[in-house]
C-alpha cells in the first residue's frame, strides 16, 4: 500500500523551502552589514577636486624609482628598499596595518632600520591577511604605499 501525496506533504514541501530560502537570505544579510562598510571616501565630490594632486604625487612617487620587498618573519615585518643608488638609507617608515574586511582593529607601525635599506617594524605584526597603507620619507621624497600581505 502506498502512501496519497496530500495538500500537507505539499505544504510541509513549500513551507521548507521558503523556511531555507529566508533563512539563507537573512544570514548574506547579516554578513553584508557586518563586514565592509562601503564607504571608501566620506564625500566624493571633495575627493574628486584633489585627483589631480593624487596623480602628481603618483608621478612624482615613480620618478623616485624606489623599490620595495615585504617579508614577514615571525611576527616582524621587515621592508627592503632599493633606490636607483642602491639601498635606500635614511628614510623614516610608518604605517598602518589593518584586516581587508575589518575584523579587527587596525596596529599602528612603526620601523626602524636594521642595516642598509632594510628596516624593521618595531610592532608585532601577528599572523594572517594584512593592508598595509605604508608611508617612507626621506628628506624632501615622500612615497605612500598599500601592500596586501599574509
Amino acid at each position: 500500500m502506498t502512501k496519497r501525496f496530500t495538500g500537507w506533504h505539499m505544504l510541509a514541501i513549500l513551507v521548507a523551502g521558503f523556511g531555507i530560502v529566508i533563512a539563507v537570505n537573512f544570514t548574506m544579510a547579516y554578513y553584508a552589514s557586518s563586514t565592509f562598510g562601503g564607504t571608501v571616501v566620506d564625500n566624493s565630490y571633495v575627493a574628486s577636486q584633489q585627483y589631480n594632486d593624487w596623480l602628481d604625487e603618483a608621478r612624482a612617487q615613480d620618478e623616485l624609482g624606489w623599490h620595495e620587498t615585504f617579508t614577514r618573519e615571525g611576527e616582524e615585518l621587515v621592508i627592503a628598499i632599493e633606490s636607483p643608488l642602491g639601498p635606500l638609507a635614511g628614510a623614516e617608515i610608518s604605517g598602518m596595518a589593518s584586516h581587508p574586511l575589518g575584523r579587527s582593529e587596525p596596529v599602528a607601525l612603526e620601523f626602524a632600520p636594521t642595516g642598509p635599506g632594510r628596516y624593521r617594524s618595531l610592532t608585532p605584526l601577528p599572523q594572517g591577511r594584512w593592508q598595509l597603507r605604508i608611508e617612507i620619507v626621506r628628506g624632501g621624497e615622500r612615497k605612500r604605499l598599500i601592500e596586501d600581505i599574509s
